[in-house]
């Protein structure tokens, strides 16, 4: 007790003394809250680089416009960049048209002078179908459309089966009335109803799009994909068909979105209409999460996407569209990411437009298609005003869509569709095609291993130490840039300021700023020990804080929290120098919107934390009592994340500790078999593009390999399973030893929960350290 008091006497006294700096450095002056100081810039970096990657997508094309066919084999990397980051990556099944009937309800559901209306079926990928309706002609069929309704829309709406839409608006109707044979999928909605898991009784509020969202992106696919994939699925049957129709595609709202990326990649594809949808998409961070695509930004705005359609022909509406959030939370339905879906102002679309057109040349040989873009007023006001507008389906925007596919548009509609169905619940088709899609990324999950293992395992040379740190590096390298995302190096002098922040009878504390960009700052706390002999040369422990923490958990003496237990502070006392680093996942959803920010340009919140930590580690070897060969890095919770990435990156680090943390992670991610599952939490930032096909784990710890790794694991800790922890833990120690350097890796159990246990970590830190001597 009495050296608790000491302790606390010692702490406050130096605030009397808060000027003193750490010899070398200048003095700290920096006011308020040095965590929101960090976000903020880390923010207004983001920022400033979206702006910046809009004029460099230029770089990634190469476009050869002496020809169709030349221009179209000059743009393949560039389509094939764009199917990897939608998730446009399985092969579909052969495609036949199944028409869906009961004994109660027939397959035809309406009829008219001019067409039938069928409810279809068709399979896409294994287990997988996309359903809706097909209109199908009785007299000569001019054209074969995909008509895309919304995601709040059903089929029936936008086929004049259901109530709610003006007939003009009405546009698989309207183009089957035209003679075109229709097709009509179901978009997975924006309700709730079905995100949840009645076995574990976790009920969210994601939207059924989030919720197929957050599983499908960590496995390298997209919701937008699985959509894009039905219509392609049934461009593949108007292709297989006898009369060989010219193809379009249709899409209002979110269906919008499906037609542009389906034109995009698909050049069977001859006239497209994006309805509602289209514009810069630089804000995407603010829109609903399900609309988040890694590198996007980075490689292509809307107008970029126009690329992969000219020189066939698209026609842009500038059509009424409904905001809208996520359902609300309410009791026993929370998590959904924050996010809002509207159409963007028109005169922003025109210039997306221009943006590109501008730059594609009249070349003789190269049928260049003009996109026209298209609104209607139905009411007086600006037009700057998104509610001014009608739509969708405008006369001009039905006649340059139908001239493109070789036929007229004729401006009367016939009467009204007698409905045969009459009783239909949308809600039961709906669940079907959800649950397909969570059904067949759930199956992706124990596939997975064998992606891995072909991806990163069967490229790893084993046979010595040598052999095998070549082979990791392309690997490294892969991991960096395109699952972490790679920042620039730091461009800014470290400029170190220092000021006294605790002196207790060991060790004295320092506050740390380090510049690493502009207004974007490294911070944390130094624990200096006291005696050290001059030219010593000690270790130094990285200790890193979890989720909403900070230095202070980590280094008060006076601070034995719940989870932490002061051990920045205890190891400082063992005569270890100690950096505890403010890392940037704090402030709630703040910090996440900033993840929101950094995705779309393929970058991600450790992409910063690499180059903080980085600028810490340059630092801290310039330090006359820090031996830079003798780096080690130990974090709990969040920072036991860090503890995976961050030293698989950086080889300074000579050790890495993972506490409170280490999991069989793809599992934890995407399963709905464990109601701990992030599926089910409010942290919607976890996911990681892709990261289910190359690194689990396992694989990180393989790229931190030949240095010691450990973890440390409480067995009531929440965050994951005995079982599962030990299955990917085993991996590791098995790969250790057949590198033969078994003794480099431990798992330490304890009974605890979610802490710093600081037992088996404090030997494992002091034999590998060689600390003391």
């Amino acid at each position: 007790m009495r050296r608790a008091c000491a302790l606390v006497i010692c702490w406050l006294a130096a605030s009397n003394v808060s000027a003193q700096s750490l010899p070398g450095t200048q003095p700290l002056e920096m006011k308020g809250d040095l965590a929101r100081h960090m976000l903020n810039g880390i923010d207004k970096y983001l920022t400033r680089q979206i702006a910046i990657v809009a004029k460099e997508r230029e770089k990634y094309w190469n476009p050869d416009y002496s020809s169709a066919g030349a221009y179209d084999v000059s743009v393949k990397t560039n389509r094939d960049r764009l199917k990897k980051i939608l998730g446009v990556v399985d092969a579909r099944v052969p495609v036949t048209m199944e028409y869906v009937a009961t004994e109660s309800q027939p397959a035809l559901l309406a009829e008219t002078d001019a067409y039938r209306v069928q409810a279809v079926r068709w399979p896409v990928l294994p287990g997988v179908y996309g359903e809706g309706l097909l209109l199908e002609p009785k007299g000569k069929t001019v054209a074969a459309v995909v008509a895309i309704p919304d995601a709040d829309q059903t089929p029936e709406l936008i086929a004049g089966l259901a109530p709610g839409l003006d007939p003009d608006a009405q546009f698989a109707r309207v183009l089957a009335e035209q003679g075109c044979r229709v097709l009509v999928p179901t978009l997975i909605n924006r309700q709730d109803k079905h995100s949840q898991s009645e076995q574990h009784k976790r009920f969210t509020n994601q939207t059924h799009r989030e919720f197929v969202y957050r599983m499908a992106y960590q496995m390298g696919r997209h919701i937008i994909g699985y959509e894009v994939q039905k219509v392609l699925a049934g461009v593949d049957w108007f292709a297989q068909k006898k009369d060989r129709l010219p193809i379009g595609v249709f899409g209002y709202g979110e269906g919008g979105s499906i037609a542009l990326y389906s034109a995009a990649l698909d050049t069977r594809i001859q006239s497209t209409v994006v309805s509602g949808h289209f514009g810069p998409r630089e804000d995407v961070h603010n829109e609903s999460i399900y609309r988040n695509v890694w590198s996007q930004l980075k490689h292509f705005g809307d107008g970029d996407v126009i690329r992969l359609i000219v020189p066939r022909g698209l026609q842009v509406e500038q059509a009424a569209f409904a905001t809208g959030d996520p359902p609300a939370a309410r009791q026993g339905r929370s998590g959904a990411a924050p996010g809002t879906f509207a159409v963007a102002p028109m005169k922003s679309v025109v210039n997306e437009i221009d943006r590109v057109m501008s730059t594609v040349p009249k070349e003789p040989n190269f049928p260049r298609q003009s996109v026209g873009f298209w609104w209607e007023v139905s009411a007086k006001g600006n037009i700057t005003d998104a509610n001014v507008f009608r739509g969708p389906g405008f006369d001009g925007t039905y006649t340059a869509f139908l001239k493109q596919l070789r036929t007229d548009f004729k401006k009367e509609l016939g009467k009204p569709i007698e409905v045969r169905r009459k009783s239909f619940d949308p809600d039961a088709r709906q669940k079907r095609q959800f649950d397909q899609l969570v059904e067949f990324t759930q199956k992706l999950l124990p596939e997975s291993k064998h992606r891995r293992q072909e991806f990163f395992w069967s490229k790893l040379d084993t046979s010595s130490l040598d052999k095998f740190k070549k082979s990791q590096e392309p690997l490294r390298d892969y991991f960096s840039k395109e699952i972490i995302g790679q920042l620039p190096e730091p461009n800014v002098p470290p400029n170190p300021r220092t000021r006294l922040l605790y002196d207790t009878p060991k060790w004295s504390g320092y506050e740390v700023v380090l510049d690493v960009y502009e207004e974007v700052i490294s911070y944390g706390i130094l624990l200096v020990p006291k005696g050290m002999k001059p030219s010593e040369k000690r270790p130094c422990i990285v200790c890193q804080h979890g989720l909403e923490g900070r230095p202070t958990d980590v280094c008060d003496p006076t601070k034995k929290t719940q989870y932490y237990n002061s051990f920045g502070a205890q190891l400082a006392d063992q005569g270890f120098v100690v950096f505890a680093p403010q890392n940037p996942y704090i402030f709630k959803n703040d910090f996440r919107q900033v993840v929101r920010k950094a995705n779309p340009m393929q970058l991600t919140l450790y992409s910063f934390i690499v180059r903080q930590h980085q600028r810490i580690l340059d630092w801290l070897k310039t330090l006359d009592f820090v031996d830079g060969s003798r780096i080690a890095y130990y974090g709990l919770s969040y920072g036991g994340k860090v503890a995976m990435r961050i030293p698989a990156i950086l080889l300074d680090y000579c050790l890495s500790i993972c506490s409170g943390d280490f999991n069989e992670w793809i599992w934890k991610n995407i399963t709905l078999e464990w109601s701990n599952s992030y599926m089910f939490s409010g942290e919607y930032e976890m996911y990681e593009f892709d990261l289910g096909n190359t690194f689990n784990y396992a694989e990180m710890a393989a790229l931190i390999a030949p240095r010691p790794f450990m973890v440390e694991r409480g067995h009531a800790d929440p965050v994951g399973l005995d079982e599962y922890v030990a299955f990917e833990f085993a991996k590791v120690r098995r790969f250790y030893a057949q590198l033969g350097i078994a003794d480099r890796t431990e798992i330490e159990w304890f009974s605890g929960g979610h802490e710093i246990n600081l037992r088996g970590t404090l030997a494992f830190l002091k034999k590998h350290l060689q600390f003391p001597k």
